[in-house]
This record gives C-alpha cells, structure tokens and sequence, in this order.
C-alpha cells in the first residue's frame, strides 16, 4: 500500500480528498456541541465516582456517527487530563 499520491489513480486522489473534506465538515459543524457533550459527561464524574469511566464509555459508544463520538471522547480525555 502505497501513502504516496503520486502512485494514486485520480480517482482514488479525489476520493481522498472527498473524505477529507466530509471530516473537515462535520468536525467544523460538531465541535461546539462535541465539546458540550464531554463537558456533560464530564460533569458527571463525581457523582458516579468509580463507576464514571465504564458510564462514559457507555454514553460515548451511543453517539453517532463514530467520527461524533471520537471527537467527544478526545474532549472528554482532554478534560480529565486537567484535573
């Protein structure tokens, strides 16, 4: 497998490109409400104490798409990092 684009058809270029720009879209349109979603489930944490982590793992595993839930679950890492 090739990461050159050089060696890429012009078909398998756009597709790529195509790709990237879906991911650009939906990270610009969802990163407000993403960072809400963490700062929910994050808020979360002391009243659910031990048992908090499995409890996010549940919640974010529920979002959609997955691309959705990684940028949630990112936040939510980089939340609890902070503390």
């Amino acid at each position: 497998m090739s990461f050159n684009l050089a060696n890429k058809s012009a078909e398998e270029r756009n597709a790529g490109e195509a790709e990237k720009a879906r991911l650009f879209e939906l990270w610009q349109q969802n990163l407000q409400r993403s960072k809400v979603d963490a700062a929910r489930l994050f808020g979360e944490k002391s009243k659910r104490k031990g048992k908090w982590d499995e409890w996010v793992r549940e919640q974010v595993a529920q979002l959609t798409p997955p691309e959705y839930a990684s940028m949630v679950q990112r936040e939510v890492r980089r939340l609890n990092s902070q503390r």
